[in-house]
């Protein structure tokens, strides 16, 4: 037969394997998995072809073919190979493995783990998290909401539900990242999760949701992410948290230490493990469970795995922390020094010994697991670089096909445009150089103080307006260099703005302001999107296609007059200023000829296009401000960020619908 290999693993056909390895005799396999057919493209159509033989022997060794790797014509290029056949293992061997899993390509002494060590199922609590029904409705990334209804560092449901609060940190599993991180959701858990509980059942239907294990909420835990294409990871949740069905879950840990736990899972020993248990898309509770732990580990060993674990810990939450996506961001580790270079500098020297040590720390645990686990002949404990899994690291960051000099660049580059995001949001108020961490983050500028910001005075209304060309004084391309003359020495401004321009990688004849210009007019707000995961904060609203008027406006500073004020204080303005500049061309045309006259000419043609872009911009303006509109920041950026037509920047991007015009 030709199948989905999927009854080889899952726990949902372990009847049906213990079946046919007991009554059946399986004579041979190969093991295409995926892309094993040219017209099917993909990784979901993972395949295998095998014989099975009405007869039953345990004794007997199947014969394996493996062919992963590869496409089509790979495969069959690697059927004959001695490295791709494995016919060493009986076929009673596969019930050492519990749920039987036709796991042929691992050794015997691996397999007699699972009969020697202690499943992870009796010395630890893995459980399933909480399941909405509707992430959209009830999940939020941290930034979107008012600051002031979220409730972080809550010890128990009772305290979450005595603070009054909406809002609460939701561990949802996320990408690669082992130790610490991916903490970005927030959930709908106001009245101890009555609007959850309730989903589904207002009209006397049954609930969509489901609440499990509720007594486990809040609770310190180490999770994994349920869903993976690569390396199963684990990371250490902080108590206040409420877990998902996409971040499994595992709490006390009075038999085993967080922290030796954190080590153990994060060993290519469980990595290989998962494989054996279940080598698809999904790690679930039911597998991790099983994983055997063994008790060989001697004492002074536990004590080291430990403390390196701990140490691996405060470095990744320090590197999470290190960047905007963190709620406990303070600032930029590196805005000290004279000028920008050598505060760079020194802080990718800093990191490079930090990645160093992460790696070292790492290797030495895997290491003392192997030797416990007495698999030293199988396993390496050291791990490639790119399994470091910190921020700061270029090599996990953007992958291991990169030379170091292109590694390099696009690191410098993206540490450059976080330097542009700081600052903007130092223009806007959401931080301040007198004070780290977040300073505002609540809704329609109630309660915002300028008092707070001294050293770098933030905007009046959180409205920023950004052009290719400098029509205003407070544009953000003049507030950056204000910026960047009062965190460095502003006797070395030119240097530093040189060395911002070269990393944003400046075109071939263009000054540094105009490289800086032209980045916050145009590369800013894709890179912005992409930070904040399409749930932008600062707001781009556009003239139109010519950009003709660009602002940036602070969600969470917008109200209902902040349209109004875009209008008079800008827009109208603007149009004063490009119909001046219009005539004083004119007058000049009939003072010139030949090349000048056409460029003139060229530039008049321009400016009366945006002139005509910014009328029409102006009374779509004008119609939404007479409207007034309110937000509601539990609704989200999404459903926010479609209420203002088409005077907003990707708006098909965030909220997926073309805007209404």
């Amino acid at each position: 037969m030709v199948t989905m290999q999927s009854w080889m693993f899952l726990s949902a056909f372990e009847k049906m394997r213990t079946t046919l390895l007991n009554e059946r005799v399986l004579r041979s396999m190969a093991h295409i998995g995926a892309r094993a057919f040219s017209s099917i493209s993909g990784e979901v159509v993972q395949t295998t072809a095998f014989v099975f033989q009405a007869a039953s022997s345990g004794e007997y060794r199947p014969v394996f073919i493996r062919l992963l790797d590869g496409g089509e014509s790979e495969k069959i290029a690697a059927f004959t190979r001695d490295e791709c056949r494995f016919d060493t293992t009986t076929q009673d061997a596969f019930h050492k493995i519990p749920g039987s899993p036709i796991v042929y390509w691992v050794s015997d002494n691996f397999r007699d783990l699972f009969v020697r060590g202690t499943p992870l199922g009796e010395l630890v609590d893995a459980r399933v998290g909480l399941q909405t029904g509707e992430n959209e409705r009830f999940l939020r990334r941290w930034w979107e909401v008012d600051l002031r209804r979220c409730g972080f560092g809550m010890k128990s449901r009772d305290e979450a539900l005595r603070s009054g609060k909406k809002w609460f940190p939701h561990n949802k599993g996320g990408p690669f990242r082992k130790w610490y991180g991916n903490h970005e959701y927030v959930v709908n858990w106001e009245d101890d999760g009555r609007e959850i509980r309730a989903f589904g059942s207002e009209q006397g239907g049954r609930p969509k949701s489901s609440v499990p294990n509720p007594e486990y909420y809040f609770r310190e835990a180490v999770t994994w992410s349920d869903v993976t294409s690569g390396p199963t990871a684990f990371r250490l949740v902080d108590a206040g948290t409420i877990h998902g069905t996409a971040g499994h879950s595992v709490f006390e840990f009075t038999s085993v230490s967080r922290n030796l736990l954190s080590a153990f899972c994060n060993t290519p020993i469980v990595r290989a493990f998962v494989r054996a248990m279940n080598p698809t898309l999904h790690f679930q509770v039911g597998n991790f469970i099983n994983i055997p732990f063994s008790h060989d580990i001697p004492s002074t060993s536990r004590a080291t795995v430990s403390r390196n674990a701990d140490d691996l810990l405060q470095i990744s939450r320090m590197d999470w922390d290190a960047y905007e996506r963190s709620w406990a961001f303070a600032r930029p580790p590196w805005l000290f020094g004279t000028t920008i270079e050598s505060s760079y500098g020194s802080w990718r020297a800093e990191s490079n010994q930090t990645i160093a040590t992460a790696r070292h720390l790492e290797e030495k645990n895997n290491h003392l697991f192997i030797e416990a686990y007495g698999l030293a002949d199988e396993f390496s404990p050291a791990i490639p670089k790119n399994e470091v899994t910190l921020t700061v690291n270029p090599v996990y960051r953007y992958g291991d096909k990169l030379s170091e000099a292109q590694l390099m660049a696009r690191f410098l580059r993206d540490t450059m445009a976080e330097l542009v995001s700081y600052a903007i949001g130092c223009m806007m108020g959401r931080y301040s150089l007198d004070e780290p961490g977040l300073v505002y983050a609540e809704g329609c500028g109630h309660g915002f103080d300028s008092d707070r910001y001294t050293r770098y005075p933030a905007d009046d209304d959180g409205i920023v307006p950004i052009t290719d060309d400098q029509w205003f004084e407070d544009d953000a391309a003049k507030r950056f260099e204000k910026f960047v003359a009062t965190v460095w020495d502003a006797a070395r401004l030119d240097d530093n703005l040189a060395f911002i321009a070269a990393g944003l990688q400046g075109r071939r004849n263009e000054s540094r302001r105009d490289t800086i210009r032209r980045y916050v007019a145009t590369g800013f707000y894709k890179d912005h999107l992409k930070t904040y995961q399409k749930r932008p904060i600062y707001w781009l609203f556009t003239s139109g296609r010519r950009k003709a008027f660009q602002c940036l406006v602070y969600l969470h500073r917008y109200h209902e007059g902040t349209l109004a004020r875009i209008r008079t204080e800008y827009v109208i303005p603007l149009q004063g200023m490009v119909g001046a500049r219009i005539q004083r061309i004119t007058k000049d045309i009939e003072a010139v000829t030949g090349a000048q006259l056409r460029r003139l000419d060229k530039e008049r043609g321009k400016l009366r296009k945006d002139l005509e872009e910014l009328r029409s911009f102006d009374e779509k303006l004008r119609y939404f401000a007479d409207q007034r509109i309110q937000l509601d920041l539990d609704d989200g950026v999404k459903v926010n960020y479609g209420r203002f037509g088409d005077l907003l920047a990707e708006v098909r991007t965030i909220t997926g619908k073309k805007p209404a015009s």
